[in-house]
């Protein structure tokens, strides 16, 4: 076990002997001092893994001898120990960041926890994070077998992310290989769940289906306008997945509170053209094309597939009998964002104010064309860290700070989320297929009809068919498309990029968070 040693500060150190006996036993080394000067002396010096400084002593004050120690040592956790309990001392030590306060006197308990705390608290959490995922690891994996409702695998799927969490902050993360492959057993079994249900939750067949794309603004978004006196904000991240949100929730929690979390399923395919379009329309892709076929872009087009998002929100209101003013701002740079910043009071006057922020969707594309992009994040947990690190410093924080002050009702969410792909798949098509790598239509489609979702009847999923044998090939699990032709060179190049359009829990069950600013 290794041995840490301990810097101990106090003009009447002779009287901490017990303590400093004490610890000693446990297998901590002690230096004592009876000075700040001598303690500053001793960093100088030596490096130690913690500071006990005394507040009250004389010649150089506790608090004087800490800022010396930080100028040396920033890194070094420093305990306060005081007689006195004045909030004024207690404010300045906080601000000058220690890591605790203890107050005398003292008890070798109390000292003792204090410097488990600091010292051994990253391998005491993750024995106690690897012990606790074991005990649960068991009874997750029964549960995928089991005939599980759209909203028990959206709660297996938060469990999971919530381990996943859990697991990478770790020391040494030596229970991610088995999260990664439960994730992937319970992604075989959710895969094979919507094969089995999504007909009938498109067609209303069924009576449990969980809420989707096109349902989202007349079950959540116009209710919560209905009874709000302030404005709703509605802002929707492109590609943002459950685990995203999860890092970028303990920022925006700062000014807000949350109302509640829920989760609901994507459409197919999961893309920015089907799912985005079906929730500003409310409608099926195929209920689109038959009232407004001039507002649909097909896959074959060369025009943007969201260029009309707006005229759908018009659409949707009207239809829903939502007469008060909004207002739809789509921001993909940060010039956008900024200037969204700027024109912020005159949002004031609108019920409903939409924010589409595409930095996620980017990011993603960003990643997969650029090696530069795919070394900072080669992985889930470094794309996690990417997102938090836009969010902090983006324009969209600023907005979501000023939405806070205006005491405004706000709903976070996304249109589908990425999976990381690892395993290709090999698919034939003609020159008319189109270029997703999670999902393919066409006519003359060659591929073995196995580890994917083969829909021959589109109009049965409010797909459009172009001609009579249109099938649609959904990719599921972590498989991506790939051509005979160049194989080696495509695989290798689209390999551990993320992806979406398929089917998997991270691309078709998603965050839908209603918040409620603090001051409100």
């Amino acid at each position: 076990m290794q041995r840490y040693s301990i810097l101990w500060a106090d003009d009447e150190i002779d009287l901490l002997k017990p303590h400093i006996l004490f610890l000693t036993e446990r297998g901590y080394d002690i230096t004592p001092v009876n000075s700040g000067a001598d303690a500053i002396e001793k960093i100088q010096e030596s490096a130690f893994d913690v500071v006990f400084l005394d507040e009250n002593m004389p010649g150089i004050s506790g608090l004087e001898t800490l800022t010396e120690i930080k100028a040396i040592r920033p890194a070094i956790p420093v305990i306060m120990i005081t007689k006195s309990e004045e909030e004024h001392i207690m404010e300045e030590a906080i601000g000058a960041k220690i890591t605790d306060y203890l107050i005398k006197p003292l008890n070798p308990n109390q000292i003792l926890l204090s410097v488990k705390k600091v010292l051994e608290n990253k391998r005491l959490v993750s024995e106690r994070t690897n012990m606790s995922y074991q005990r649960d690891f068991r009874s997750l994996g029964m549960a995928f077998g089991e005939r599980l409702s759209p909203q028990e695998w959206a709660d297996i799927y938060k469990k999971l992310v919530y381990w996943e969490l859990e697991i990478d902050e770790t020391e040494n993360k030596s229970m991610a290989d088995v999260i990664n492959m439960q994730k992937d057993e319970a992604n075989s079994n959710f895969s094979k769940f919507i094969m089995e249900n999504y007909e009938d939750w498109i067609n209303k067949d069924a009576e449990d289906a969980p809420l989707m794309s096109h349902q989202v603004f007349k079950e959540r978004v116009f209710p919560m306008m209905k009874e709000s006196e302030k404005p709703v904000y509605f802002l929707l991240i492109d590609n943002l997945r459950y685990d995203q949100w999860k890092v970028l929730e303990p920022l925006i929690l700062e000014y807000f509170t949350v109302d509640s979390e829920e989760m609901y399923y994507s459409i197919l395919p999961t893309t920015t053209a089907y799912a985005r379009n079906a929730i500003f329309s409310g409608m099926l892709p195929t209920e689109i094309i038959k009232r407004y076929p001039n507002l649909w872009v097909g896959d074959d087009e060369e025009e943007g597939k969201n260029l009309h998002e707006p005229e759908f929100l018009d659409i949707q209101c009207q239809q829903n009998r939502i007469t008060d003013k909004h207002s739809y701002h789509k921001i993909t740079n940060t010039a956008a964002g900024k200037d969204l910043l700027a024109k912020f009071n005159n949002l004031d006057n609108n019920k409903l104010n939409v924010i589409v922020y595409n930095f996620v969707d980017m990011l993603s594309h960003a990643r997969t064309d650029s090696n530069m992009v795919r070394e900072l994040a080669p992985d889930e947990s470094a794309y996690r860290s990417i997102t938090r690190s836009w969010f902090l410093h983006s324009p969209l924080f600023e907005t979501l700070k000023l939405i806070s002050e205006r005491k405004a009702r706000l709903i976070i969410t996304t249109d589908h989320g990425t999976i990381r792909v690892k395993r290709p798949f090999k698919i034939i098509g003609d020159r008319n297929t189109n270029t997703n790598l999670r999902y393919k239509h066409g006519k003359n489609l060659g591929y073995t009809d196995k580890d994917v979702f083969t829909v021959r009847k589109p109009e049965r999923f409010f797909l459009p068919k172009a001609n009579v044998s249109t099938t649609f090939v959904f990719a599921i699990e972590d498989y991506f498309f790939a051509y005979p032709n160049n194989y080696n060179y495509y695989v290798n190049y689209y390999k551990d990029t993320f992806q979406h359009g398929g089917i998997s829990l991270e691309e078709v069950i998603i965050p839908l968070v209603t918040l409620t600013p603090k001051n409100a």
